[in-house]
């Protein structure tokens, strides 16, 4: 089957690492990368870190607001699908990206295949639940990683096409796992400060830090801001600083309201995927309003707080054990939760213990996926 793949983004691209070599073990792809996240540090280090192939075609199309961004997507993605006449067109998850590339595919007929289908925060606020709505009305195959989410599409009237295939990321983890195991790879990680920070002379031992990630564009107004960067000096101390490896977007927006990151809040340049991974595994503790960050924080068995009201993962946090718990952006929940899942005189012997026996299987979505579009369907929808 001819396949043409649309991504733009970072999560998209580790999604695409695990994906695309069991595309092109069945099918023949054409890799479309977007441009949306358009710079070197959100993207480029991905490709090369990944081993991703380079992509077929890139658009370039990086920056400006929501409504800019997806129009200039729609016209350009019209004339690659011409030019390259798939059978599919596959997407991936809730971004600007998906929904340009799933509008471009419907408008010119080509089926579409939305991967991590289902999801819902039932928040449509979020420019993120209204892509993954419409993807998801528009697509002829629906894989969908969770049963919870193939129960929201369910309760939408949507049973055909769905399939339950499991996690992407579950997948790259499980293959990534082995590599960062060993505490001694923190002294590896190359993590460079920003100018701001005071992020010199970082050193990290295991279970001596907290990481933080904040990407979401909710999170960049004036009043939310004040509210998570209160939240991270509540939790940061001398002994057990705060590493944020800063989103440009978030980094943007908090120089445009003239905020300084508090005492004991390190920032640092994005950082690749597997440096990410082992920064969330020796930690103490993650908070994050990241989807990618939550699941995975949950799978090697990290206490995670999440800074939001909801989360679209609702597994992570049932299936936890009360490791991964919603916050909010209240310091005295994140106090509590710390002191319950993380206190500084047991994290870094509780962080040791973790990274020398946490198991993680893959989820074989990647080969569901792959097996599922070349025909190979199950009768019962299951696997």
């Amino acid at each position: 089957m001819r396949i043409l793949s649309v991504v733009g983004t970072r999560p998209q691209l580790i999604k695409a690492a695990a994906l695309i070599p069991a595309l092109r073990r069945r099918h023949q792809e054409v890799f479309v990368d977007t441009g949306q996240h358009w710079d070197d540090e959100m993207a480029g280090a991905f490709f090369r870190e990944l081993h991703l192939p380079r992509p077929d075609v890139s658009l370039g199309l990086g920056g400006g607001n929501g409504a800019r961004q997806v129009g200039e997507m729609l016209v350009a993605l019209e004339s690659v699908l011409r030019r390259h006449d798939p059978e599919v067109v596959l997407v991936y998850g809730d971004t600007n990206s998906t929904l340009a590339g799933a509008l471009a595919a419907a408008t010119l007929g080509y089926p579409v295949a939305h991967v991590e289908a289902g999801l819902r925060s039932f928040d449509r606020t979020m420019p993120e639940e209204i892509n993954r709505i419409v993807a998801d009305r528009l697509a002829r195959w629906l894989f969908a990683p969770t049963p919870q989410a193939v129960a929201n599409l369910a309760a939408e009237g949507i049973r055909e096409g769905v399939w339950l295939v499991g996690d992407l990321l579950q997948d790259l983890a499980a293959r990534t796992l082995p590599e960062i195991r060993d505490p001694a790879i923190l002294g590896r990680l190359s993590l460079e400060p920003t100018a701001s920070s005071g992020g010199d002379g970082l050193v990290l031992r295991p279970g001596g830090y907290l990481l933080a990630t904040v990407h979401r564009a909710a999170n960049r107004d004036p009043e939310r801001i004040g509210a998570w960067l209160d939240l991270l000096a509540a939790v940061a101390s001398p002994h057990r600083p705060v590493v944020l490896p800063i989103h440009p977007g978030t980094k943007v927006a908090l120089e445009a309201h003239g905020f300084r990151l508090p005492p004991g809040v390190r920032a640092v340049a994005p950082v690749g995927y597997r440096t990410s991974l082992a920064l969330q595994l020796h930690a103490a503790a993650v908070l994050t309003d990241s989807g990618g960050v939550q699941r995975e924080a949950a799978w090697l068995g990290v206490p995670c707080l999440i800074l939001r009201e909801e989360t679209e993962w609702l597994e992570a946090v049932g299936g936890s054990g009360g490791r991964v718990v919603l916050v909010g952006l209240r310091v005295g929940e994140a106090l509590a939760a710390l002191d319950r899942l993380a206190p500084p005189d047991e994290a870094p012997a509780a962080a040791l213990r973790r990274a020398a026996t946490v198991h993680l299987s893959p989820a074989g979505a990647a080969d569901r996926i792959a097996a599922i579009l070349a025909g190979e369907e199950p009768r019962d929808g299951g696997w």
